[in-house]
């Protein structure tokens, strides 16, 4: 489906990152494929899925520091020729109340999920916009929609993808770029395993389908954004999590 396309996907050998990184390797698509730490990790992820045929490569980098994006993106092109695809998947947490969450664990939450989804966008759109085609979609979370207790800087993270997404599909509508979000619940990933077991199974308790959801079912979601087919969806926000939030 994607054969000649070229995908970057900061995050892209963990988690939801490395689900969304497989999808279009299998697809036929080239990928580059961020990571920030876990060199180890991540070169061992990317010696598996060669193995298996992936046109992949990887790019250490900090989408918190606007030249490490630049330097990536271009590392991308001057590896495959072009972009079509940017998925920007990374993200961190630091919970904490507000009253004990201090002005530094603010900063860099915000830092990473919300601006850099705007340095990635931005090392990489003129690009797009000279070709006249692209497709950028932001992983955002049911948190930027519902809040949570101890998320504060995250909920705000992600609601502000939300406003990215909007504003900049109304700049690219008309030359041949789409920007969508995709907005995952709980989901199957390091992330969320993190979480305490006794604090995880109330939240189970709280999704109608009483499940975490899988990678792969986000990747799905994202391949569908993807696709020549959505080229007429804009400026959307896709829901993937169990009926936790409708």
């Amino acid at each position: 489906m994607f054969e000649g396309r070229v995908a970057i996907v900061t995050g892209g050998t963990r988690g939801i990152g490395a689900a969304i990184t497989r999808m279009l390797a299998d697809e036929g698509a080239a990928v580059g494929a961020g990571y920030s730490r876990g060199k180890e990790s991540a070169e061992k992820f990317r010696d598996e899925m060669v193995a298996n045929g992936a046109k992949l490569s990887i790019h250490q980098g900090r989408v918190d520091d606007a030249d490490d994006c630049n330097r990536v993106v271009k590392e991308v092109l001057d590896e495959y020729g072009r972009v079509d695809y940017l998925v920007n998947n990374a993200g961190i947490t630091i919970d904490k109340t507000m009253r004990r969450m201090s002005v530094e664990d603010w900063r860099q939450v915000i830092n990473v999920n919300l601006s850099g989804a705007f340095q990635m966008t931005k090392a990489v759109l003129e690009h797009m916009i000279e070709r006249g085609s692209g497709r950028l979609v932001m992983i955002s979370s049911v948190i930027g929609e519902t809040g949570n207790v101890g998320q504060a800087n995250y909920a705000a993270s992600k609601a502000g993808l939300f406003g990215f997404t909007k504003s900049l599909a109304l700049e690219m509508a008309q030359k041949g770029i789409t920007v969508n979000s995709v907005a995952p619940g709980f989901i199957a990933t390091e992330m969320v395993s993190a979480i305490p077991e006794a604090v995880l199974a109330k939240v189970i308790e709280r999704i109608p389908q009483r499940r975490l959801g899988k990678p792969e079912e986000v990747a799905r979601v994202v391949r569908f954004l993807l696709e020549d087919d959505a080229s007429y969806i804009t400026g959307a926000v896709f829901h993937v999590n169990g009926g936790l939030d409708m």
